[in-house]
């Protein structure tokens, strides 16, 4: 840990991890696993059960977040205090992207939880090195949509680029309109989710102005496409830029995007190219279809890890798409693919196997551990003093 500490500009991407990459050492196998962790909370507390009321929101107030998601208990790098819960809203049907109650009472029709923002505590930003602010991006929550049929198109988006620019950058569709869409009807959408997240990212910025800090976005798929434009956003907006200082101080602003499809065109790339302050890693694993795609007029943009989870004796073999897509199968890869050179998997940093069936049966049936762990006890339904029994599936958060 100390290591991290010590080097935490070079592992965010200081020099676009050059020579870092092929392969990784360990303390970046660390490093990226930490914010992929972050990322997997949005999907460890969103609630997918749609008699419930509460379907599409989050199970866990903001203070029990990473605690109830298992991120601390010998973890020091995820230790953050949440400040902020987003909520986003769509204009175009996204396929996959929300789940609705189909509840009489419902929370929201119209509204899902996308994310949350943390700063480190003062335990994390020991761990860390520097006072870390993190936006975590949730990805699309049902596994045969994580490919998407639909809203490929282009378009402007002169929220983030402004009108009328000269690179003319144009994003997709579907992204655009959940990063950005605001219903004035709504209980949780009045403003969108940028907005949401760009007022509380100046906040954290303002408040901790007089220290060395960071700012990480991180999402998996559809939540990595979001984390690319949000980082965009923020740089473009000069949230980064610390203006009480002279000359003014600007700080670093990296991106680790898992399983993330292209986000827009060669103006979009050249946009991003740009922004010097701007650092993105996108994991990839070989297998998967998603970071191939869409297929058609879009870029990649930043620097590019690949696993290869098919190389990996721990997993059952071959596999489909979902498992290639699964965000703890990327961080069981992160934790141990080698290079050809080095011949085939080996484990590098100690990252427990059984997590990697929490979500799916993806490891080998001789480790003994179920798939499909991961879950409320008895679907959060709990009995009351008269014995009758309650749906408590959700911790209501008062910042809203």
């Amino acid at each position: 840990m100390s290591n991290i500490a010590k080097n935490w500009r070079t592992l965010s991407g200081e020099n676009h991890w050059e020579g870092l990459l092929n392969p990784l050492p360990p303390e970046l196998r660390t490093y990226i696993n930490h914010y992929g962790e972050m990322a997997e909370a949005t999907y460890d507390a969103y609630i997918k059960t749609t008699p419930s009321r509460n379907a599409g929101n989050c199970k866990y107030a903001r203070k029990n977040l990473l605690e109830k998601c298992g991120l601390l208990q010998g973890q020091p790098l995820n230790h953050y205090t949440v400040t902020k819960y987003m909520y986003a809203t769509s204009a175009i049907a996204l396929p996959g992207a929300f789940v609705t109650s189909s509840a009489p009472q419902a929370w929201s029709k119209k509204s899902n939880w996308i994310g949350f923002i943390g700063v480190a505590t003062d335990e994390g930003k020991k761990a860390l090195g520097r006072r870390d602010i993190l936006v975590a991006w949730r990805g699309t929550v049902n596994p045969s949509d994580m490919v998407h049929d639909s809203e490929f198109v282009l378009v402007s988006a002169p929220i983030i680029f402004g009108e009328n620019h000269k690179d003319d950058p144009k994003v997709h569709d579907g992204w655009y309109s959940i990063y950005t869409t605001n219903d004035v009807n709504t209980r949780y959408n009045k403003t969108s989710a940028r907005d949401q997240a760009m007022e509380e990212v100046k906040e954290l910025v303002e408040k901790y102005k007089h220290e060395e800090i960071s700012l990480t976005i991180t999402g998996h798929s559809m939540g990595a496409a979001i984390a690319t434009l949000n980082a965009v956003d923020i740089i473009l907006k000069g949230l980064n830029k610390l203006s009480s200082s002279q000359p003014p101080k600007v700080c670093a602003v990296t991106v680790f995007g898992f399983a993330s499809p292209k986000v827009g065109d060669s103006g979009f790339k050249k946009v991003f190219n740009s922004l010097k302050e701007l650092y993105f890693l996108r994991i990839n694993n070989v297998p998967d279809v998603v970071p191939k795609y869409p297929l058609i007029g879009y870029s990649d943009v930043g620097s590019e890890l690949e696993i290869d989870t098919l190389k990996s004796p721990y997993l059952k073999g071959p596999g489909n798409p979902g498992i290639w897509h699964n965000m703890e199968g990327y961080m069981h890869g992160i934790a141990g693919v080698q290079t050809s050179l080095l011949g085939g998997f080996k484990l590098e940093i100690n990252r427990d196997l059984s997590l990697i069936n929490k979500f799916g049966d993806i490891l080998d049936d001789k480790y003994g551990i179920p798939g499909f762990w991961w879950g409320e006890r008895n679907n959060g339904m709990v009995q009351k003093l008269d014995g009758t029994w309650e749906l408590r599936d959700h911790e209501e958060d008062v910042d809203v």
